[in-house]
């Protein structure tokens, strides 16, 4: 229904710091440095690249950076790692050290990994050129000099990985912006790039929320209207200046990466020492006290809006309603055992399998019903904001109080505020805070915890 086919890659930020580190490790255990520590050099020099990394944005090419990026971002890089490297001798008093060798190794490691780093660009570019690989399907909504100059660089740059669709002229006798919301649907449009002088407020407003409800990428191509609030990112392709709306950390490829390692870890420990012992415990009790399977699976929306099975301990007795309707308060579907599970938030343990599996997240926008999000998706404006990440086993709006049935409007729509707040602001120490104060609720109880 509402699905967007073509994210970028997660892996390929992490594979790079990894092959970077790695070239920085071996080169430094097989050059004969003379360090007296070996290990303490390692992890000296890999926790100061990676922080070194992060604080001169040393992964941030993009598809439509310039050689000449990489050419600052390398010298940026190794100009402060240079200073740390000959820091170390000082920090931690090691005289035996060899300068001549500890500067040969400077030099090896600022080739390779400026060959491998160029490489890769251009193998990227390579790849979207003449395999028609890693490509975005993009329209553009306007016809003026700046727009036509943007439809010539999708056209001529083809190494940037754009595969340009369609420009709609507002200028036209008939034009509605409906009619373009029909085209981007039906041929699975992934970025939509709007020059801003040619729509009025109204249209924008409606455009904006056309992009967020279908989960669709929309840029902007600038004017001198200063019809926005919220801080907006400014991008280059060639020489023209693109707008970015909505910028979500988790499209990061290192906190995506660090994000799911996160829930591995997490996920692993509680299948180990908790659910290890838990699920046999929990067949038995449940299977005492009515007929049915241990477990309930039911099809839920995940990121993207792809569909998955969602697993918890059966906390009903075998309903054909399930998959329609939510539990209420005094539900009479819910058994004795069930109504203290779900009280506990236990039923929703097995998710862990789900997190471990990779269809769900730790944290994140508690995931719906099938049924329920296609009712939401045309009621709840930017309700599909949420399916940008995947869903969570907790998540900020269950920890402030809107989880469970949906009773009013108000319910849904702070559900979604909150989800919406996240998705923009993530970092790990919210995820942590946000499973703290998880913990701490499931210990006190919750009101709508049934």
């Amino acid at each position: 229904m509402l699905s967007n086919q073509h994210r970028f890659s997660s892996l390929l930020v992490p594979f790079s710091y990894g092959l970077d580190l790695l070239i920085i490790n071996l080169l430094a255990f097989y050059l004969p440095i003379n360090f007296e520590n070996a290990l303490l050099f390692h992890c000296y020099l890999s926790c100061a690249w990676v922080i070194l990394s992060l604080k001169s944005n040393f992964y941030e090419v993009y598809r439509y950076s310039k050689a000449t990026r990489i050419l600052i971002l390398l010298f940026t890089q190794f100009v402060f790692f240079f200073l740390i490297l000959y820091a170390f001798i000082g920090f931690f008093k090691q005289p035996n050290i060899s300068r001549l060798e500890l500067g040969k190794y400077f030099l090896y490691v600022g080739l390779v990994i400026s060959i491998v780093k160029f490489l890769n660009y251009y193998l990227l570019m390579s790849y979207r050129k003449r395999i028609k690989g890693n490509l975005r399907n993009v329209v553009v909504i306007g016809k003026n000099k700046k727009a036509d100059q943007l439809v010539n660089v999708f056209k001529e740059r083809v190494e940037y990985g754009f595969q340009f669709f369609k420009q709609f002229s507002t200028k036209v006798d008939g034009f509605k912006l409906e009619n373009s919301f029909d085209y981007i649907s039906e041929n699975n449009i992934d970025e939509i790039y709007c020059s801003v002088s040619e729509l009025t407020n109204k249209e924008m407003t409606h455009l904006i929320n056309f992009a967020d409800n279908n989960l669709k990428t929309l840029k902007f191509i600038p004017d001198n209207k200063n019809i926005f609030s919220k801080k907006l990112k400014f991008e280059y392709y060639d020489y023209i200046p693109v707008l970015s709306l909505r910028e979500i950390p988790l499209h990061e490829g290192i906190n995506s990466f660090v994000k799911r390692l996160f829930d591995v870890v997490f996920a692993l420990l509680v299948i180990v020492f908790l659910l290890s012992w838990l699920i046999p415990l929990m067949a038995i009790i449940i299977s005492l006290e009515s007929k049915g399977p241990v477990f309930f699976r039911q099809k839920r929306n995940g990121v993207d809006n792809e569909e998955f099975y969602c697993y918890k301990f059966r906390s009903m007795a075998p309903n054909n309603d399930a998959d329609n309707h939510m539990a209420t308060k005094n539900d009479m579907r819910i058994t004795k055992v069930g109504r203290f599970i779900r009280k506990t938030s236990i039923d929703e343990l097995p998710q862990f399998y789900n997190v471990l599996f990779g269809s769900m997240s730790v944290v994140g926008p508690r995931p719906h019903m099938v049924k329920h999000t296609s009712e939401y998706a045309t009621k709840v404006n930017k309700y599909m904001v949420r399916h940008f990440v995947k869903p969570g086993i907790t998540g900020l709006a269950q920890v402030r109080g809107y989880r469970g049935e949906i009773e009013k409007d108000e319910d849904i729509l702070n559900r979604t505020k909150f989800d919406i707040f996240y998705i923009e602001n993530w970092s790990l120490f919210l995820d942590l805070k946000i499973i703290v104060q998880t913990v701490l609720n499931a210990v006190s109880g919750e009101e709508k915890a049934y």
